[in-house]
């Protein structure tokens, strides 16, 4: 934690309602974008009943990760939120077995360092939740690999390793929407033209004979 935000949260806890409203500031557009992926639209919903728990619970704070201690309160409000409504996270891609990193870290921290943007956010959707929910931490709300390891109940490494490849699946659908596009269309559908059917340009641009 910085020292300005551990003074901020110290300075909350005495009562001061500006250094409150600078915790907010500080911590609610990672909070909302790591609720969007797990509630979808009702994020703001949740947020609000997050940071409800947070104003009540601050005296409380002993120390530590003052992030992580936000962020396990958001997950545990989102899981409530989720189990209210009888329905699975918006992360609809099942769960797969993390396999073995392959060195590709300039690609990854490209996909990190556009992780904040609303395109990332839709982008990180897709992926399968324990990746997702380690990009977010580690991307998004700043997380070191162990902090958010005792947020997920996993260990480090294997939040390392989710997060790595969430980064890097991210990296591979960034390259493949930068790759430029025909300016008359594809090599699929050609260009738009007047006539139906296939013609070959000289036959299409070709004058009428004469008589």
């Amino acid at each position: 934690m910085t020292v300005e935000l551990s003074e901020a949260v110290a300075a909350a806890q005495a009562g001061d309602e500006e250094a409150f409203r600078f915790l907010y500031r500080s911590l609610q557009p990672g909070l909302l974008r790591y609720l969007t992926a797990l509630v979808g639209a009702d994020a703001e919903d949740v947020a609000s009943e997050t940071w409800l728990q947070i104003s009540r619970d601050l005296p409380s704070f002993t120390g530590g990760e003052f992030r992580a201690w936000t962020v396990t309160i958001a997950r545990n409000r989102a899981m409530d939120h989720l189990r209210r409504q009888r329905r699975r996270p918006s992360l609809p891609v099942p769960v797969q077995a993390l396999s073995e990193l392959a060195g590709d870290a300039d690609t990854a921290e490209r996909a990190g360092e556009t992780i904040g943007t609303e395109a990332a956010l839709a982008l990180i959707a897709t992926l399968p939740p324990r990746e997702a929910e380690a990009v977010l931490l580690r991307a998004v709300i700043g997380l070191d690999a162990e902090t958010a390891g005792r947020v997920l109940g996993r260990r480090s490494g294997a939040v390392r390793t989710a997060a790595h490849r969430g980064l890097r699946r991210l990296a591979a659908l960034l390259e493949r929407q930068d790759l430029p596009q025909p300016s008359g269309g594809d090599e699929r559908t050609g260009p738009p033209h007047p006539r139906r059917g296939r013609q070959t340009p000289s036959t299409s641009h070709a004058e009428p004979a004469d008589g």
